[in-house]
């Protein structure tokens, strides 16, 4: 029999060790070389409130109409995308913008293709308000979970409490969070060390990366410094892009650099996915892109062989986790 201090010991042991690996883990898994992600203390995760914000996902009964979901715009096979150059809401109605990847965004400071939204948990109001998309409100969606007995059993056993709005947008926010992307072959190569992951394109078309400078919008492990800049997509931009919520002249046609990872399976691309290949995008970029007073610094013209470009696009690729679009 264990003496009463060696009880103490072992019971520490035992605390420790749990509260060691929630900590560590937020019930995420966090891939080699990348940071561990900030949970907001107000939204802690928990394996009950992920599956409770998984099931909001998937569920059309989120808009008016219960014909879309979440997942209707953000399909886990194209990085939570769409495929489409605009997103479609209920009865097809069209949204003006690209759906953006929710890959790795527990990583992101700021929401929306022009990053105006300061929170995934306002984030997910958007939809469910927007004529477009959901057209509907989130009062009358908790008024219709309550209804729902298997949903206030899941509320019940994630917050102990019936559905709110702000339980809602929790939920959904948590599983979001847990959308995480880093085992591509890319990564295997740089943070795993399998020096054979990758080919001689894409080894070549990584260093061609970092030569013509893509990597100071496309920075770091998420391939993105998250600014939001006017990248010279058009002369006069039919959406202002940030300045639609600013009404500062500075931000006219501004929208969030995105992450390149899965990007081979997110296209069409830019913010109203008006280039439809990656080949397209590596031209405008070529070109300097057009002339507009915003347009940032760092986007010059460049030039670069056919055979470059191929090597360009290879690594562009390898930055799919097969993993990740095909394990939801």
């Amino acid at each position: 029999m264990l003496s009463n201090k060696n009880n103490l010991v072992f019971l520490f042991l035992i605390c420790f060790f749990f509260s060691f690996d929630t900590d560590k883990n937020f019930y995420l898994s966090v891939p080699a070389g990348f940071p561990k992600p900030e949970i907001p203390a107000e939204n802690k995760l928990s394996k009950v409130k992920i599956d409770l914000g998984k099931k909001l996902f998937f569920d059309p009964l989120l808009s008016r109409d219960s014909s879309v979901s979440c997942a209707s715009c953000h399909i886990p096979k194209y990085a939570y995308t769409d495929g489409l150059r605009t997103a479609e809401g209920i009865k097809k109605r069209t949204v003006t913008r690209n759906t953006p990847t929710l890959t790795n965004i527990v990583y992101n400071k700021n929401f929306l293709r022009d990053g105006v939204n300061p929170s995934l948990e306002e984030q997910a109001l958007v939809p469910i308000h927007e004529k477009n998309e959901f057209d509907f409100h989130v009062l009358l969606l908790t008024e219709r979970l309550k209804k729902n007995p298997a949903y206030l059993d899941l509320f019940q056993k994630a917050f102990g409490a019936i559905p709110t709005p702000k339980l809602i947008t929790q939920s959904i926010a948590s599983f979001e969070r847990t959308l995480i992307s880093g085992n591509s072959r890319y990564d295997q190569f740089y943070f795993q060390n399998n020096s054979a992951a990758l080919s001689t394109s894409e080894i070549n078309g990584m260093e061609l990366f970092k030569k013509l400078n893509c990597v100071k919008c496309h920075s770091g492990f998420n391939f993105s410094n998250g600014q939001i800049v006017n990248n010279g997509l058009y002369e006069n931009y039919q959406d202002m892009g940030k300045m639609r919520v600013t009404l500062n002249e500075n931000d006219n046609g501004c929208f969030k650099v995105p992450t390149l990872r899965n990007i081979e399976v997110t296209g069409p691309y830019m913010h109203n996915g008006s280039l439809e290949s990656l080949e397209e995008v590596i031209e405008h970029y070529s070109k300097g892109g057009m002339n507009h007073k915003n347009k940032h610094d760092w986007i010059k013209p460049f030039e670069i062989s056919q055979s470059e470009k191929e090597d360009l696009v290879s690594f562009l690729k390898c930055l799919t986790d097969s993993s990740f679009i095909t394990n939801y």
